[in-house]
């Protein structure tokens, strides 16, 4: 059984909904700004991907309104956009039993962050009772699941920067396994708070230093100097393609194949010759039944960090050959969404095989030679491929690749952001 993509539910710094991200990701119009006044992670960070602010009324009312995380706020938004965008409604159209969610990110730790500072200011009473319920990091599925009355298979995914790509990966292996017929899959995240921040900074693996903010993320380019700390939230509505069709839907894309390994080499960095990730990747071409030379893109992992942007480069020479594949980066404009980037990026991997358009890597003005590779730089570049890759790298080692296959239905048109 085969998993198509019938719905997106994008919030990221470089628009709202799949037509604004895209047409973003195409010209080059940047998410990245230095936080506004007031932001609480100003003082921490020269530049971010930061949100607008968002209403908690648009998805909660009463008491809730004071208590939803913003993971759970930027969750349940895009679930919404993902399932209308797919024409789903559930109950009417997939059985409650029938379908799943799985959303991964790091939890709620800005609601930790202030309830601990609440408790050292004003002691024990300043402690919500509603504390744990916005912390665990099982809560955005749990809310969507309660939201739409959905009772089959949730879970969340804890794999650092990989966990969103992963959470489709598992979707995949649900409806391929014959659990489910519909999965809501992908990650939210929201790490612009100080002590998150700071530790970042204090690592010195931000971008720093630079007078045009939207210029911070620079993929591959000799000049960059660390990754651009984001939020945002990227939901995917994975469905059985022979339920899809018997809807009349055709989907932006199939997922042909995924491979998730582990480095084994640092809780850190990645293993310098890149083996995991080409090992990640085969294993993705693999399931797909898929030869390299068949491979018309990769969306990169990409974050404009020295030693990440090298491994990876290595690792995609050794199993296209070094220029063998066209190549780019989306996070010059939407900065690291940490486990949200990958679902996001999987999506814009979508988008292009459907429109014949790859979005370059902006601000790759001076690529280093240890990065050497086909980059789709300066402009998009049209493209006729039938499949292509998208890497998402994390912490611990761990590696995600999503093999997609482009669908021979027609585009579908992206419903209208809700909220």
């Amino acid at each position: 059984m085969s998993a198509v993509i019938t719905g997106m539910g994008l919030f990221t710094p470089a628009g709202r909904g799949v037509e604004e991200t895209f047409t973003a990701l195409t010209t080059g119009r940047s998410g990245l700004r230095r936080p506004p006044e007031g932001h609480p992670a100003r003082d921490s960070l020269e530049v971010a991907g930061v949100l607008p602010e968002i209403d908690p009324r648009s998805v909660a009312s009463g008491p809730e309104t004071k208590v939803l995380d913003r993971i759970v706020l930027l969750a349940l938004l895009t679930a919404a956009e993902a399932l209308a965008d797919a024409g789903i409604e559930v109950g009417r159209d997939v059985d409650p039993d029938r379908i799943g969610v799985i959303v991964g990110g790091v939890g709620g730790m800005s609601t930790l962050e202030s309830q601990v500072l609440a408790r050292a200011e004003r002691g024990r009473p300043a402690v919500s009772p509603y504390l744990l319920t916005g912390i665990l990091p099982n809560m955005p599925s749990a809310r969507i699941a309660i939201a739409h009355g959905i009772r089959g298979y949730s879970s969340s995914v804890g794999t650092a920067c990989a966990s969103g790509a992963q959470a489709v990966a598992d979707g995949v292996r649900l409806i391929r396994a014959g659990e489910a017929d519909v999965v809501v899959c992908g990650a939210s995240e929201a790490p612009l708070f100080p002590t998150f921040a700071d530790t970042f900074g204090n690592a010195r693996a931000l971008a720093r230093g630079w007078d045009e903010p939207t210029e911070a993320s620079r993929p591959f380019d000799k000049r960059r100097n660390g990754f651009v700390l984001a939020e945002g939230a990227a939901l995917l509505v994975l469905e059985r393609a022979e339920h899809a069709a018997a809807r009349g839907v055709t989907g932006y894309a199939e997922v042909a194949g995924y491979g998730v390994n582990t480095d084994a080499y640092h809780p850190t960095a990645p293993r310098p010759d890149g083996a995991g990730a080409a090992a990640c990747m085969r294993r993705a071409l693999a399931l797909g039944g898929v030869e390299p030379a068949q491979v018309g893109y990769v969306n990169a992992h990409g974050t404009s960090t020295k030693l990440g942007d090298i491994a990876e480069t290595t690792a995609l020479a050794e199993v296209f050959g070094v220029g063998g594949v066209p190549v780019s980066s989306t996070k010059a404009l939407t900065g690291h969404l940490l486990g949200a980037s990958g679902v996001l990026e999987a999506a814009a991997t979508a988008l292009a095989l459907g429109r014949g358009l790859l979005p370059p890597t902006y601000h790759l003005d001076d690529p280093d030679p240890d990065c050497e590779a086909d980059h789709v730089r300066a402009a998009p570049r049209a493209t006729r491929a039938d499949h292509a890759l998208t890497n998402s790298f994390g912490f611990g080692g761990q590696n995600v690749s999503l093999l997609l296959r482009r669908t021979s239905g027609p585009a579908r048109r992206a419903a209208t952001p809700a909220g």
